[in-house]
């Protein structure tokens, strides 16, 4: 697993990105596949995520995550609830010790958040539509409710498609321009016309950045890459391959 340094100095605070290594899956999803939506065997999801559990040192039912569609929907987690149970959203945000919230991704961005002084931590899936709809300010405003301070959140990027490795087209690049002309530092020209090289991380962090947060770490890593140590769902697909594995990234309150 990786982590932010800037986690790391936070007492009382634990999280991980994992990477693909240290599991029971094989094929496509070798080795620690955590995606309950994929098409690995169940048995080997379950045993994956209850070893990612045991490394943040909570129970295995104790490890949640949301089912994400992509939206800037955020849900306060009280309590664990069961995979089959899991609410729609895209971010979680919990003051309960001992529940580890988590996200999934497979290039889109994982973000973890934390204040360490009111005990408040999140876990965000930004892939470019939950960026652009407003997951990370949804998330700032419910760790708030839950008595955070912005002025004390804690960001840490984890890893996440390039933007060497993302080309996207003309109704993407016009979408980002009408919403903002200054979206245009995001976007550099490919080798196809009417195409462009997208950096996701630039502009979530400049969403970050511009929802108050100071505290702001990219641990790098682009998971497009690096297919050695990480799950990516557009090699996948460049790969005509039939399914790909997900990571999960997580954070918890130590008990």
């Amino acid at each position: 697993m990786l982590q932010a340094a800037s986690l790391c100095a936070l007492a009382g605070i634990r999280h991980a990105f994992f990477t693909r290594d240290g599991g029971v899956s094989d094929g496509v999803y070798a080795s620690l596949n955590g995606g309950v939506g994929s098409h690995d065997l169940p048995a080997k999801v379950a045993e994956n995520r209850a070893r990612m559990a045991a490394s943040l040192g909570v129970d295995r039912e104790r490890l949640i995550t949301a089912h994400q569609i992509h939206s800037p929907d955020v849900v306060t987690a009280e309590k664990p609830w069961a995979v089959e149970a899991r609410p729609r959203a895209d971010a979680i945000v919990t003051k309960v010790a001992g529940l580890a919230v988590a996200v999934t991704t497979a290039d889109c961005g994982p973000i973890l958040f934390a204040d360490e002084q009111a005990r408040v931590v999140g876990a965000a899936h930004a892939g470019w539509r939950g960026a652009f709809a407003g997951v990370i300010e949804a998330t700032i405003a419910a760790m708030e409710r839950c008595g955070a301070e912005r002025s004390r959140i804690v960001a840490a990027l984890g890893p996440l498609i390039r933007q060497a490795n993302y080309e996207v087209g003309p109704e993407f690049i016009a979408r980002f321009a009408a919403a903002d002309e200054a979206n245009e530092r995001f976007f550099r020209l490919s080798g196809r016309a009417g195409h462009a090289l997208f950096d996701l991380a630039g502009y979530i962090g400049a969403r970050l950045a511009g929802a108050g947060l100071r505290r702001i770490e990219d641990i790098g890593h682009c998971t497009y890459a690096d297919a050695r140590n990480f799950f990516s769902y557009r090699r996948s697909v460049h790969r005509g391959e039939k399914d790909y594995g997900r990571h999960v990234n997580a954070i918890a309150l130590a008990e």
